[in-house]
């Protein structure tokens, strides 16, 4: 098996795994009362599958063309497993500055609503993106690996961890308050996210970090907002939509 090919099915396993395993357990142990059931789920993994296929096609070779001809600059310091940290942490604050320009930039926000149209969270939503949005990303992504020399190894990790940890915090699994807590200082969990997908404006533009939670504390951008349980979720003025309208929703006119 080629290692790329071995890279991914690892990394296929490893979020398909962790899906399912969430999915079980925060109906087992749930933060918020079940909102949508079994066909809001469907609508969900039916945007994940078509962007797997996506990814198969366009993102995979367009990340491996971009690893594959990196600009020549890097250190040798900059290898080995003190590099991949490196890398890691360089490609999430990169996630960051990116989910913030995906709020801010009327056209990027037109495919990113998308996601916030979800009117309840589970680890189904995490995986609920337009395709339109995994195409352009995919293109800047490629663009940033390019420019920073990021062996396709350090990409893989982080889009393992990246999914990993944006399905839980995505999830409605309630965890001991001491425990989420501490996790917290490290990385996103529910109680920080549940709040960027809060049906209010002002918290829906805040608490933008993806994996490590510093970077909304460092560039000023977390809400003070305390997740409940009884928290609206969704797109303020707006209510979710069925799996056509939300493929055209992004090229439909706006007043």
């Amino acid at each position: 098996m080629e290692p790329l090919t071995f890279l991914l099915a690892y990394k296929g396993i490893a979020v398909l795994g962790v899906l399912v395993l969430l999915l079980v357990l925060e109906r087992v142990f749930p933060m918020a009362k079940v909102v949508g059931g079994v066909r809001r789920v469907a609508k969900n993994l039916s945007l994940a599958g078509a962007n797997a296929i996506l990814s198969w096609a366009i993102v995979v070779p367009v990340s491996a063309f971009a690893a594959a001809h990196v600009l020549g600059w890097r250190p040798l310091w900059w290898a080995g497993w003190a590099g991949l940290a490196l890398d890691i942490l360089v490609l999430d604050c990169w996630i960051y500055w990116w989910h913030r320009a995906n709020h801010r930039w009327p056209l990027l926000w037109r495919f990113h609503e998308v996601h916030h149209l979800d009117e309840f969270l589970d680890a189904s939503s995490a995986l609920r993106f337009h395709f339109g949005e995994v195409l352009i990303s995919s293109l800047v992504r490629a663009a940033v690996i390019l420019a920073l020399g990021v062996p396709l190894l350090s990409v893989v990790v982080f889009e393992t961890l990246l999914a990993v940890n944006t399905m839980f915090h995505h999830s409605n699994l309630r965890l001991p308050p001491k425990l989420e807590r501490a996790l917290s200082y490290v990385i996103v969990t529910p109680s920080i996210h549940w709040v960027h997908h809060h049906a209010i404006r002002r918290d829906t533009d805040s608490n933008y970090s993806s994996l490590l939670s510093i970077w909304d504390r460092l560039f000023a951008s977390r809400s003070p907002t305390v997740r409940t349980p009884e928290m609206p979720i969704g797109t303020e003025g707006l209510t979710d939509e069925m799996l056509p309208q939300l493929l055209t929703r992004p090229f439909q006119r706006r007043l």
